[in-house]
């Protein structure tokens, strides 16, 4: 399955401290842990021994404690110390199934298959590294939806006059004008969006016409990007993003981060987030009400127009991919 292959994110960092800490990816139970060094780690939810969960056990320097018998992990998955036999060596064949992991963007993230590659191909957030924007991450938001159900409702401007009235959109200004969408070896890029908002950010201020481009390059990320209502004091090519973060937790189950890199130094953190927050509440109980839940790839199965063709082309990408995950 491809989806092994690739890279999820499947907790924030600032989650993960003393204590192991259970997640679930592609339906793979994980238990992640910090060495004494403080390198993530990420390993399947089950000790070799006797089955019982790594996550109720503790973390002992740098070992994972099982919590059944003791048997001690190191950072390897190789076992090092059964307490009940203590003169025992135990062979290469005692190991935890382990998985790689590595920290971007807040995040901790988990490939379950390993790729031949010597840098995680975690999705791209550029805003990253520009230094003029604050970064912040909002979330998680469990949703019984599947994630490229989630991608294709961030790439639509369509549903904003009537799901996000008064914030995002207004049903006075529902059209939507022509957008151009160009589909890459590495994914979907849609450019030249126009959409009216009343309420364009947290702090309000005049409703305006906003442009956006949205960039999809893993089958479970999308990044937006816009031009911030303060650019005329910025650089020419100043933006902000917003970067849609999901854990295909099942197939339609999914737990979501957004990582926000904004000009907004004036609005305190829960200020921000729960500005976010309000904006995904008014999207979640019309995703989790849209039957089928998984993403359709047959273009037969759904009606399309126009409107739609960021969506289309979302579709056409994760067919060409082979993803079989969170789709039908």
């Amino acid at each position: 399955m491809i989806e092994n292959t690739l890279w999820h994110p499947v907790a924030a960092s600032a989650d993960l401290a003393g204590e192991p800490l259970a997640v679930v990816l592609l339906e793979q139970a994980v238990v992640l842990w910090r060495d004494a060094a403080g390198v993530a780690h990420a390993w399947a939810d089950q000790c070799p021994h006797r089955g019982a969960k790594l996550s109720l056990g503790r973390v002992c320097g740098d070992r994972l404690e099982c919590p059944y018998h003791g048997w001690q992990f190191a950072a390897s998955g190789q076992c090092v110390q059964v307490p009940a036999v203590p003169a025992f060596t135990p062979p290469a064949t005692h190991t935890a199934r382990t998985f790689a992991a590595c920290e971007r963007y807040g995040l901790v993230w988990v490939q379950l298959q390993t790729a031949e590659m010597s840098e995680p191909a975690v999705a791209d957030f550029a805003a990253e590294d520009d230094s003029r924007l604050r970064k912040l991450l909002c979330g998680p938001f469990d949703v019984a939806t599947s994630a490229p159900r989630l991608v294709e409702n961030f790439l639509d401007m369509a549903h904003f006059a009537f799901v996000h009235e008064g914030w995002l959109g207004a049903r006075s200004a529902s059209a939507i004008d022509g957008y151009q969408v160009e589909s890459r070896p590495v994914g979907v890029w849609v450019t030249q969006c126009k959409v009216w908002q009343p309420q364009p950010s947290l702090h309000g201020g005049a409703a305006a016409q906003v442009e956006y481009t949205y960039a999809v390059e893993a089958p479970y990320a999308a990044v937006l990007t816009k031009v911030p209502e303060s650019s005329a004091a910025a650089a020419p090519d100043f933006r902000e993003a917003i970067g849609l973060f999901i854990c295909p937790v099942g197939p339609e189950q999914s737990r979501v981060w957004f990582r926000l890199a904004t000009l907004d130094t004036a609005s305190d953190d829960e200020a921000l987030r729960s500005f976010q927050r309000t904006i995904f509440s008014q999207d979640q109980p019309v995703l989790e009400s849209q039957t089928p839940r998984r993403l359709p790839l047959d273009p037969r199965a759904e009606l399309h127009t126009v409107a739609d063709k960021a969506s289309a082309a979302y579709r056409r990408y994760l067919k060409h991919l082979g993803i079989t995950f969170g789709v039908c």
